[in-house]
């Protein structure tokens, strides 16, 4: 009994005597932490590091973020003499084909020769039959240059170019100008006098076919052309942004080399030969201007037009003082 007693005495004396309180915070550890992390979410598991390898090769993958507009259609140039010229003028172009047992004369030569050039054309030999059917019956003589669709630009790409290099945005829009070389012409004037790009409405008036390629003379590589559904609503939108529309008409209220407003962010709007600008589009303008003309000539040529009035902005752009 009294060994009994002692060992009930030393499991006793082992007891702890009373502490202070916890103020509950054991309990708030015994308290659950949730579900479990997915292992790929789990930092330092291998499931994470694979996951966060291959989020970084699809990020390399992705193309950069880019706003773009519609796509022409493609073009088929046909006929010896235009096929070489438009390969003269630099006309883009994916493939050339050439009929089978073809006459070898000058003119094809040359234009082997220039394709091979680019080296960057497909020489494709077809029979006469498939160029026939290409070409809907054309006479083609049997050459055939296929040029790819145009890509058009949006019509913000315009004015973020202008403002990434610091510059006001000056551009042309295009009210019922339905033909190409027209159209090449404006190019090139705007490429000439340090424009951004020019706007074209998608329906009744010309795109960038092989021909507005050649008269912008090699142009149309860096002045960047916006396609849109809506001409008006392009205008107003561009407005909202702080730009002032110019509208071309011969009752105009201005005369072109006292409008200041030539000087800073502007759209100068062209519009046909015969009409001039259409109701809505002239009423969204905030300007109207009218060329001078003591020859007394009823009107210009829309390239011609352009031209004029983007001198005039150019000019007065030359002339302000530098910041």
């Amino acid at each position: 009994m009294a060994g009994n007693s002692q060992r009930r005495n030393r499991r006793t004396s082992n007891k702890k005597g009373a502490t202070v309180g916890s103020g509950g915070q054991r309990r708030k550890g015994l308290e659950g932490k949730g579900p479990t992390p997915k292992a790929e979410d789990r930092k330092k598991h291998k499931a994470n590091r694979i996951a966060n390898a291959m989020a970084r090769q699809a990020a390399k993958r992705r193309p950069a973020p880019r706003r773009g507009g519609p796509k022409g259609t493609s073009e088929m140039v046909v006929g010896r003499n235009p096929v070489f010229e438009a390969l003269r003028d630099g006309v883009p172009a994916t493939t050339l084909y050439v009929q089978q047992f073809i006459d070898n004369d000058e003119r094809v030569r040359e234009a082997l020769q220039l394709a091979g050039e680019r080296g960057n054309i497909n020489l494709m030999e077809a029979p006469r039959p498939e160029l026939d059917r290409m070409t809907n019956g054309l006479n083609h003589q049997g050459l055939v240059l296929q040029v790819p669709p145009y890509e058009y630009a949006h019509p913000e790409d315009l004015t973020d170019a202008a403002y990434d290099n610091g510059e006001d945005p000056l551009i042309v829009a295009l009210d019922g100008v339905t033909d190409p070389r027209n159209l090449g012409a404006i190019v090139r004037s705007v490429s000439a006098f340090g424009g951004h790009g020019v706007v074209i409405p998608e329906r009744r008036a010309a795109g960038m076919t092989a021909g507005a390629w050649k008269t912008s003379a090699g142009t149309a590589a860096r002045t960047p052309v916006s396609r849109v559904t809506n001409l008006t609503r392009a205008l107003q939108d561009y407005k909202k942004a702080g730009i002032a529309i110019v509208g071309l008409a011969a009752e105009g209220t201005h005369e072109v080399q006292d409008l200041e407003a030539l000087g800073g962010p502007v759209v100068i709007v062209v519009g046909s030969e015969g009409k001039g600008l259409g109701r809505l589009v002239g009423e969204n303008c905030d300007y109207l201007v009218r060329i001078p003309m003591p020859g007394g000539a009823e009107s210009l040529n829309a390239g011609v037009a352009a031209g004029v009035v983007l001198y005039e902005a150019a000019r007065r752009r030359a002339a302000r003082p530098r910041t």
